[in-house]
């Protein structure tokens, strides 16, 4: 545990891990930390600036934290700017855990065709897990004033509660992907390095071949062949499952150098003096032996399917309305009425990306100097 020891010594790695960790455990219970349903519109809350707290009413009271119902009044045709009509005779003291909207925490669901054929439209959700109802949220108001602390978009929802939903997409869509492109490119790069020979090269010409595939198109193509009535969350976790079974290349041909150094090493010629099937040897002895380096890729490559998802978000091929993602929040951007008028709605989502990425590049660069045996730390 002697890396375990200098990760902690890096406080630049476990700054990235406890945003990683908050940032998680966020998203996983957003239905109790989001203070309304992502869905969920409020009338007249069009394009809301934050809310203003308050902790006295006019007369000097003392009430603690409290907001007032606050709406947007008709556009002004002479300056183009929205009255902001706050009625302060109803004020909404803030209190933790109170009740709100409901949901189903974790609920679980999954698209299936309801034929075993993808030219059939038909598309049901299995719920793997009805979840567990509730209608308690981790904070609110009592009273008619919402706390909206990051404003409201178009559609008047609440930016806080839909950035904290989307994260659920944003923030597993990487884990996703590196659960299912990181193993297959493990095993194929252990096999090929291993066994060389016929099976090495037939093994590296297919992974040159998926390495000249353009993603993007492929994503194109991919988006045509679909069922219809699927979900653009259901769309875009297909479309990330099928390129992470393309993706896994570019490890494989590192994994494939690694193996062959590694597999002249005493302890694997005492496996294979042993009786150790190759298959064993590669999974028991030789794979273990590229663990760091692999600890620290998938680190390092979640945040590639972030900016991914952003961008795919941005160009329609992603997550569309009205379900949350960072990426499709973002897309605000392009808008430059938002832009100067509500710049809220896009430095918010842009914020959580890029503190994203950023821990999870320190906690990469922590890994990599606590297990690199030539790291100068050690």
């Amino acid at each position: 545990m002697n890396w375990w020891s200098k990760l902690k010594r890096n406080n630049l790695a476990k700054a990235g891990a406890i945003v990683l960790l908050v940032f998680y455990l966020a998203v996983i219970f957003a239905d109790l930390v989001a203070p309304y349903s992502p869905f969920t519109s409020q009338p007249d809350g069009s394009l809301l600036p934050p809310t203003s707290i308050y902790w006295r009413t006019e007369q000097g009271a003392w009430i603690g934290p409290h907001v007032y119902p606050t709406t947007q009044g008709p556009v002004s045709l002479e300056t183009g700017e929205r009255e902001l009509r706050v009625d302060r005779s109803q004020p909404s003291p803030i209190r933790l855990w109170v009740q709100g909207d409901p949901y189903q925490f974790l609920q679980l669901k999954f698209p299936l065709p309801t034929q075993l054929s993808w030219s059939d439209p038909r598309i049901e959700d299995v719920v793997l897990f009805p979840g567990i109802p509730g209608d308690r949220h981790l904070f609110g108001t009592v009273g008619p004033g919402r706390l909206n602390l990051l404003g409201t978009d178009e559609q008047a929802r609440d930016q806080l509660s839909r950035l904290v939903h989307g994260g659920r997409i944003s923030l597993f869509i990487g884990v996703v992907g590196v659960a299912v492109s990181f193993p297959l490119g493990m095993v194929i790069g252990g096999i090929s390095g291993y066994l060389g020979g016929l099976t090495d090269a037939v093994l590296m010409r297919i992974v040159e071949v998926l390495m000249t595939i353009p993603g993007i198109y492929l994503l194109v193509s991919l988006k045509a062949i679909f069922p219809p009535k699927l979900t653009s969350f259901q769309e875009f976790l297909l479309i990330t499952l099928v390129t992470s079974f393309v993706g896994w290349a570019g490890l494989a041909r590192v994994i494939r150098g690694q193996v062959l150094s590694i597999k002249s090493r005493e302890f694997v010629q005492a496996a294979k003096v042993m009786g150790g099937q190759p298959l064993y040897i590669i999974l028991r002895h030789v794979l273990p032996q590229t663990a760091s380096y692999i600890v620290i890729s998938a680190t390092l490559a979640i945040p590639s399917f972030i900016v991914a998802e952003a961008v795919l978000s941005l160009i329609g091929l992603g997550i569309k309305p009205p379900d949350p993602s960072w990426g499709n929040m973002l897309s605000l951007a392009t808008n430059a009425s938002v832009l100067v008028l509500q710049p809220w709605l896009v430095w918010s989502p842009a914020l959580l990306i890029v503190a994203t990425i950023l821990a999870f590049n320190l906690l990469g660069d922590g890994l990599r100097d606590a297990l690199d045996p030539r790291s100068s730390q050690r």
